[in-house]
């Protein structure tokens, strides 16, 4: 009897390198994480070396593929990371230098001119994307201003996905949905923008041959298979955007649908027919994009998620672990003894959209705990993602969201999700599959190897439970008045005072 054959995931994240074996029923087999390896040579600053970053991918890659019983059965792997950094290659397809991680923030001059040159508003109707200093084209422009003789030699700008894919495989493409985070991508027309290449100078060779998720790139090399452990004959397909693969993962493909994308930020999905045209969309700093699933997405989020409680932990816990704070801030009634958490700890999220915003407590007195504190921070967070909703919902003509469905590593805490429950009055369902970032990389992977035939085979075949998660009732009404009298205040009354102490 033949042995069923696998899907591999590569989930290529800020934090960590996951790589993830799944059946074709979507049911994990094995698992293996790696700190990604970031540098941070000063504030605000922070960068990827490209081969140290692909080394920690083959230490998971080896890791997981000794975990499972015939590795030779895994017929198909795809890669998902993080948008926003690119890796910018040489004529011999090496790195030229380090990768610019995409929250560093040393790109605001370029954004800034390109604002001044183009124009917010005519970026917008081109790439469906507010502009920030976050994008690719930024970071190229950064490149070429501050390191000419790196950027002369560059030839090639892939998204880091892309560039494992490469490694994996030696075949160079970009998809759309990362090519959606470059700022070079004309949404409408799905093609490299013959107008921001000329407006930016940017020589169109630059760009890789756009493809969309799931296309059959080849198959693994064989240097690599040696490395890692893989088979020669797994095919390597093209990945994406590692919260669109997520979304992907658990289903959530159609207008009515909404993704809770939990991790170091946080984003708030909500697919679309088509791309939304209105440019206060892109005022308010949301984002378009194509799907991995072929229709389109627009998105808001926090740029700071479980960044605010990693930071929380490390500065202000005293020691005490994760588990001791999310107990005290359970003791802690709603509403945490009257203390606020404003989470921009990098900048505003949309609608606001300004990164000269600060993070912030209000209503600090001698009778708030740690506890209250940290229930502060759990409940800002979860104020922030209907601050982010509301508008979408305003801009798609959508009442409610049909389905929210969660997923990420902060799925994983109960009261978290039991706050952002009440705090959005609407059910969360929370799939049984934690990693499903990496399940929609194989999922791709399995389109590329002819395991399924399309998406919909695919999402047929594979299984998720769900764990409902109810508002509480006694809390609901409390969270409603709070945001509406408080919360929703917070960042224009502190905003003259950011602004101040950041200029």
């Amino acid at each position: 009897m033949q042995a069923a054959p696998l899907l591999l995931g590569l989930d290529i994240g800020t934090t960590n390198i996951k790589a993830v074996v799944f059946d074709l029923e979507g049911q994990p087999l094995a698992h293996a994480s790696i700190r990604t390896p970031t540098h941070y040579p000063q504030p605000g600053r922070a960068h990827y070396e490209p081969e140290e970053l692909w080394q920690a991918t083959v230490r998971a890659l080896k890791a997981v593929t000794t975990q499972v019983e015939q590795p030779g059965r895994i017929m198909g792997l795809a890669v998902a990371s993080f948008a926003e950094t690119g890796v910018a290659l040489d004529a011999h397809s090496q790195p030229t230098g380090p990768a610019i991680a995409w929250f560093d923030n040393r790109t605001a001059a370029q954004a800034a001119r390109l604002e001044q040159t183009i124009g917010q508003e005519r970026l917008f109707a081109i790439t469906g994307i507010a502009l920030e200093s976050i994008f690719g084209l930024c970071k190229w422009l950064w490149l070429r201003e501050h390191e000419p003789e790196s950027a002369a030699r560059t030839q090639r700008w892939l998204n880091m996905a892309e560039y494992i894919a490469y490694r994996l495989c030696g075949i160079q493409a970009t998809d759309f949905s990362l090519a959606s985070r470059t700022l070079w991508l004309d949404l409408h027309r799905r093609r490299w923008s013959d107008e921001i290449l000329a407006w930016t100078e940017t020589p169109e060779h630059l760009l890789a041959p756009l493809a969309p998720s799931g296309t059959r790139l080849g198959p693994v090399l064989p240097e690599v298979a040696a490395a890692t452990g893989l088979p020669v004959s797994a095919q390597v397909a093209v990945g994406g955007h590692d919260h669109v693969c997520g979304a992907l993962a658990l289903g959530v493909t159609e207008p009515g649908d909404m993704l809770n994308s939990i991790g170091t930020a946080e984003a708030v999905f909500l697919p679309l027919a088509q791309p939304l045209t209105d440019p206060e969309v892109g005022r308010q700093g949301y984002s378009q994009g194509v799907h991995v699933g072929g229709h389109y997405y627009i998105f808001g989020g926090l740029y700071t998620s479980g960044a605010c409680i990693d930071w929380f932990c490390e500065n202000l816990a005293g020691g005490a672990d994760y588990a001791t704070l999310t107990a005290e801030a359970a003791a802690t009634p709603v509403g945490s003894l009257g203390v606020f958490f404003l989470p921009h700890l990098r900048l505003a999220n949309p609608p606001h959209l300004d990164p000269q915003a600060r993070g912030a407590f209000i209503g600090l007195h001698t009778a708030a705990t740690r506890g209250a504190l940290f229930r502060a921070v759990l409940e800002g967070l979860a104020y922030e993602v209907r601050n982010s909703l509301e508008p979408l919902l305003a801009h798609t003509g959508l009442a409610q969201v049909r389905n929210i469905d969660v997923s990420g590593g902060g799925a994983a805490n109960e009261l978290a999700l039991a706050i952002k429950a009440s705090v959005l009055n609407h059910p969360l369902r929370v799939a049984s599959v934690h990693e499903a970032t990496a399940l929609g990389a194989a999922i791709l992977g399995g389109i590329g190897a002819g395991i399924y035939t399309d998406l919909e085979d695919a999402l047929r075949r594979v299984r998720s439970e769900r764990q409902i998660v109810t508002p509480i009732p006694d809390a609901v009404a409390r969270y409603d008045q709070t945001y509406r009298n408080v919360y929703v205040h917070l960042y224009a009354a502190l905003q003259p005072l950011h602004h101040a102490i950041t200029t």
